[in-house]
């Protein structure tokens, strides 16, 4: 397994804890009716405790979120810039080769304007007014 599928594994999986612990935080709110006797027997970790823990662990997981999306960012931008290298050498080694395939083409041309003969004429034969 890559390490960036691992990063995104671990990504998501911090990303939904976050969300669960944010769902079982009560808001601001929820004080108002502890206060009148309906609220904090229904807590989990009594009555102070369970808000500094749920607060710490989201805290924590916070980070963890932030510091995979930096990781996530570093390996998208190295893998950006390796198969952008790749795509240029792969595009000058096309460039090359098209050149060399016109050149031969090019050398095709004048080799075959060139008669292959060797010519057994005089050097006067053809002009006029020369003497044979």
């Amino acid at each position: 397994m890559e390490l960036q599928q691992i990063i995104i594994i671990v990504h998501v999986l911090i990303a939904l804890t976050i969300i669960g612990l944010v769902m079982l935080q009560q808001g601001k709110g929820a004080d108002m009716g502890a206060s009148f006797g309906s609220g904090s027997s229904q807590t989990v970790f009594g009555g102070v405790g369970g808000g500094s823990v749920l607060t710490k662990a989201t805290a924590v997981l916070a980070v963890a979120f932030f510091t995979t999306s930096f990781a996530l960012a570093i390996v998208a931008k190295n893998l950006a810039g390796d198969s952008l290298a790749l795509e240029l050498e792969s595009a000058a080694l096309v460039e090359d080769a098209v050149l060399m395939e016109e050149a031969d083409v090019f050398q095709e041309d004048v080799d075959s304007e060139i008669p292959s003969g060797e010519f057994e004429q005089d050097a006067g034969a053809g002009i006029p007014g020369v003497d044979e």
